[in-house]
C-alpha cells in the first residue's frame, strides 16, 4: 500500500464530507484528491521522476497538504522548509536536498530571490499566491498551473520503499540533518497513531504545529487514515484557537506543552466557552506536572502524551485514563512519565557499554520499530551512529519503573555531572516549577573548578519575582541539596527551537557562559 491510496479511499467513501477547514473555506475529500491529481500531473510535466524532491516554503496551508497527497501517489519526496530559518540556513537545506521544484508563498518572494542568488542549481519556482512582478527568474502561478493540468490519476505510481518525507532536524548540535522516511515507515506510523487516537470519520483534528515538522504531518495523516477532517491554522494563536474550538467541529487537537500553558493563561471569557474536545495530544517536550494538573482541571481528563523522535517516530503513550489526579502515589507519579511502549515499539534502555539497564536505572533510550527512519540524507556517518542493528539510539536518557512506565530525565548531552554525581535537568526544572511564581524554567550545566559542573537555572516568572535565594531554598525542599541551582538568572522568555518549540538549550548554554559568574546565589554551594 502507498500513502496516496488513503486519499483515494476517502474520496470514494466520504467524498462530500469535509477533509480540511482552512480560513473560511472547507475542502471536501473529493476536491482535495482532484487538486492533488492536478498538482501531481503538473509537476510531472516538468520532467520529474520518482524520488525527485519538491521543497515548499510556506506557513501552514492547504497547498502543503495537496503536495503530501501528490507525493503519496507518485513517489516524489516532500521537503518542508522552515520559514523561521535564516536565508543561510535555508540555502544549506536546499543545497543538501537539491530539489527539482520549490513551491513558496508569495509573502516569501524577497527571501526566494535571496536564496536563489546563493544556490548552485536553481529549481523550478512555483508561487502560491500572486507571483512577484519584478524578478530575474520565471515564477509559475500555482493556481494557474493546476487549472491547466489533468484531473486524472497520474501515470507515475509510488512504491513502498520510496522516500516521501525528507525532514530536516533542528540542528541544535550542528548542521541540520535530513531524516528520510519511506512510504512504508510513514504508513506504519499513520496506522499506529490513528488506532492510538481512536480516530473516526466524525472527528476533526486541530493542526497548529508547523507542517515542516513531522509531528503535525503525522497527526494529519493519522486522522486522514480514518476519513476524518482537520482544521488547519497557519500558526498558533491562543485566541484564535479558543475561538475555533467554539465555531468549528473540532474534537481533537495536537499541542505542545507551551501552547497548552498559553491557552490556560488566556482570558477566562474565551477559555471557558463550551467546546467538543475529547482528545488533546501533547508531544515535542514533556509537560511539567504542575501545568498538566492545571490543564486537566480546566479541560478534563482528555490528555494523552506521545513520545518519539523524528528519527524513530512513535515510541510510548500515556493514555487518557493514566492522567489521573487521584490514586496511589505510584499512579500520581506517572503523570511525570512518557507512558508505556506502544504496540510494535520495542524500547531498551542501555548503559554506556550497550548492555540493558535494570528497573529504575537511567540509560539511553533505544527504539526498534517498523516506523524507524531510513537514515540521514547524504550522511552515512550520522546514520551509522544513530541506527545500530536496526535500533535507533535517541540520545534521550530515561528509566523504566516496575510497570514499564518510561520517565525521561534529560538529553544525553544535557546531563550535568557535578562532583561525580549525575544531575538531570528535568528533575531540577520540575522542582522549580512547583513554586507558584515560576512560569517557565530551563536548567543547564556550567563549568565549575571544584565540582566539574554546576547547575544554572534560567527562570521566567509570572507576577512578582521571588528572590533567587528563595527559589534555591524551595528547590532544597523538593530535591537533594546537591542538585539545587548554584546560579540563577531571570529572563523574560526562554529561547525556543523554531522547528519544534522545544527550549533551545544550546543558546542558553552560550548565554550561561557569559553571565554565570555574576548570577551565583548566596548560600548555594554544593553540600
Amino acid at each position: 500500500m502507498i500513502l496516496g491510496e488513503i486519499f483515494e479511499r476517502n474520496a470514494a467513501l466520504f467524498g462530500d464530507q469535509a477533509a480540511v477547514h482552512f480560513d473560511d473555506d472547507t475542502i471536501t475529500h473529493a476536491r482535495l484528491l482532484t487538486r492533488a491529481y492536478r498538482l501531481a500531473n503538473a509537476l510531472l510535466c516538468f520532467g520529474l521522476r520518482r524520488q525527485d524532491r519538491i521543497a515548499i516554503l510556506a506557513q501552514n496551508c492547504v497547498e502543503t497538504l495537496e503536495l503530501i497527497v501528490a507525493a503519496g501517489l507518485t513517489g516524489l519526496t516532500c521537503v518542508g522548509l522552515n520559514y523561521r530559518l535564516s536565508a543561510r540556513e535555508q540555502v544549506h537545506i536546499l543545497q543538501d536536498s537539491a530539489p527539482s521544484v520549490l513551491l513558496y508563498e508569495a509573502q516569501y518572494a524577497e527571501r526566494i530571490q535571496e536564496i536563489c542568488a546563493n544556490l548552485t542549481t536553481l529549481p523550478v519556482l512555483i508561487c502560491i499566491g500572486t507571483p512577484p512582478k519584478t524578478s530575474s527568474r520565471d515564477h509559475t502561478d500555482y493556481e494557474l498551473l493546476l487549472d491547466q493540468a489533468a484531473a486524472t490519476r497520474p501515470a507515475l505510481v509510488a512504491q513502498e520503499q520510496d522516500t516521501i518525507f525528507l525532514v530536516y532536524t533542528s540542528g541544535t548540535t550542528g548542521q541540520p540533518k535530513g531524516v528520510m522516511h519511506s512510504q512504508r515507515t510513514q504508513l506504519e506510523q499513520t496506522k499506529s497513531c490513528s488506532n492510538l487516537f481512536a480516530a473516526n470519520p466524525q472527528d476533526c483534528a486541530l493542526l497548529v504545529m508547523p507542517f515542516y515538522h513531522l509531528g503535525a504531518v503525522s497527526i494529519y495523516l493519522s486522522y486522514a487514515w480514518a476519513g476524518a477532517a482537520v482544521a488547519v491554522h497557519r500558526a498558533f494563536d491562543a485566541n484564535n484557537v479558543l475561538t475555533a474550538l467554539t465555531q468549528r467541529p473540532i474534537t481533537a487537537a495536537h499541542l505542545a506543552p507551551i501552547m497548552i500553558q498559553t491557552l490556560l493563561d488566556a482570558p477566562k471569557e474565551l477559555l471557558n466557552q463550551p467546546n467538543r474536545l475529547h482528545t488533546v495530544i501533547y508531544s515535542s517536550a514533556p509537560m511539567p506536572v504542575p501545568l498538566l494538573k492545571r490543564a486537566i482541571q480546566q479541560f478534563g481528563q482528555i490528555f494523552m502524551q506521545v513520545y518519539g523522535m523524528t528519527e524513530s517516530m512513535l515510541g510510548t503513550c500515556l493514555y487518557k485514563h493514566q492522567h489521573t489526579l487521584e490514586g496511589t502515589p505510584r499512579e500520581i507519579k506517572r503523570l511525570a512519565s512518557a507512558g508505556q511502549p506502544y504496540f510494535g515499539c520495542q524500547i531498551v534502555l542501555r548503559k554506556e557499554d550497550g548492555s540493558p539497564c535494570g528497573t529504575n536505572e537511567v540509560g539511553e533510550i533505544t527504539i526498534l520499530s517498523d516506523a524507524t527512519m531510513q537514515g540521514y540524507w547524504n550522511n552515512s556517518i550520522a546514520t551509522h551512529q544513530t541506527l545500530r542493528d536496526g535500533w535507533c539510539y535517541t540520545g534521550d536518557m530515561g528509566y523504566f519503573d516496575e510497570n514499564n512506565f518510561l520517565f525521561l530525565v534529560d538529553r544525553k548531552k544535557d546531563m550535568i555531572i557535578s562532583g561525580g554525581e549525575n544531575i538531570y535537568s528535568r528533575e531540577v526544572e520540575e522542582a522549580l516549577l512547583t513554586h507558584a511564581a515560576v512560569f517557565e524554567t530551563a536548567v543547564v550545566g556550567v563549568p565549575d573548578e571544584k565540582w566539574g559542573e554546576s547547575v544554572m537555572a534560567f527562570v521566567v516568572c509570572r507576577g512578582a519575582r521571588p528572590t533567587p535565594f528563595e527559589l534555591v531554598e524551595h528547590c532544597r525542599s523538593q530535591i537533594a541539596s546537591y542538585k539545587k541551582p548554584k546560579y540563577l538568572t531571570f529572563i523574560d522568555a526562554l529561547p525556543r527551537v523554531a522547528s519544534t518549540n522545544k527550549v533551545d538549550k544550546k543558546t542558553l548554554r552560550t548565554q550561561a557562559l557569559c553571565c554565570f559568574a555574576t548570577t551565583k546565589v548566596s548560600g548555594s554551594d554544593q553540600d
